[in-house]
């Protein structure tokens, strides 16, 4: 079973949001939230419908991280690799390089820690 990394991402018992403004945009390659999920570290952040723990995984061989499923490249991994999963679908996985970038990876090219 894949391990769950919560680390500092839960916020803290009785901490209170509020709804007073308009989100600030993110850029999507830097900051992982999507209009559907986000990291649970932006909970208090941003405005989403699910917060994500994410799961360790870490890459197989060299891995392209890509902006979009089947979309341009932002930059490479080598085996090995660690990557923040938040989200898997059929043939990628969606999540963050610690402290690096958000993008997909094949799903195919990468295992659970």
């Amino acid at each position: 079973m894949p391990q769950h990394d919560t680390g500092d991402f839960l916020p803290q018992p009785g901490t209170f949001y509020a709804l007073c403004a308009p989100a600030p945009k993110h850029d999507p390659h830097a900051v992982p939230v999507r209009g559907d999920l986000a990291h649970i570290r932006l909970a208090g952040q941003v405005f989403v419908p699910h917060y994500v723990v994410p799961v360790r995984y870490r890459t197989l061989a060299q891995a392209a991280l890509l902006a979009a499923p089947a979309g341009d490249e932002l930059a490479v991994l080598e085996a090995g690799a660690e990557f923040h999963v938040l989200d898997v679908t059929s043939d990628y996985v969606w999540g963050e390089v610690p402290q690096g970038p958000v993008g997909y990876i094949a799903r195919n090219l990468v295992e659970p820690i």
